[in-house]
């Protein structure tokens, strides 16, 4: 076997379509477009979502919402979860995250007031509500912002 003898495998090399070259290469004439028509024009493919000249879809139907870019999305926690958790003196996202109480962070954590806390606990988190440090001063723990 020589360099000169080797083929490419049958099948995997494909002639390019060469229209208009003449009626006996069989993509003469038309070019394989067809006769006349939109499609067959220079230029005369549509847009994307084009219906014909009727109004299209995205254009008929209402505008709705915004989305807030500059959103802040808190992981909440409530102070029923918090209470539950037995022998924790020190309450991080890092340690709830590890606990799989929270699934993700996201912007921070905000600690609510719904349920009760029975032990002084210290709770660190992004933001609290106004009840939630309310329940921690008064069951004796501290509700520090990171």
């Amino acid at each position: 076997m020589r360099i000169e003898d080797i083929k490419p495998a049958e099948g995997s090399r494909k002639r390019n379509k060469r229209v208009g070259r003449g009626v006996g290469s069989g993509h003469g004439k038309t070019s394989c477009k067809g006769h006349k028509g939109q499609k067959a024009r220079s230029g005369g493919t549509t847009g994307l979502g084009f219906e014909g000249g009727q109004m299209p879809l995205q254009r008929r139907l209402p505008k709705r919402g915004f989305k807030n870019r500059s959103k802040i999305e808190y992981a909440v926690i409530n102070l029923d979860k918090i209470n539950s958790l037995a022998g924790m003196d020190v309450v991080t996202p890092e340690d709830l995250m590890e606990k799989r109480i929270i699934r993700d962070i996201k912007d921070g954590l905000k600690v609510l007031g719904a349920g009760k806390i029975e032990r002084a606990v210290t709770v660190k988190a992004t933001a609290f509500s106004a009840s939630a440090i309310e329940k921690i001063s008064a069951a004796g723990g501290k509700a520090e912002v990171v």
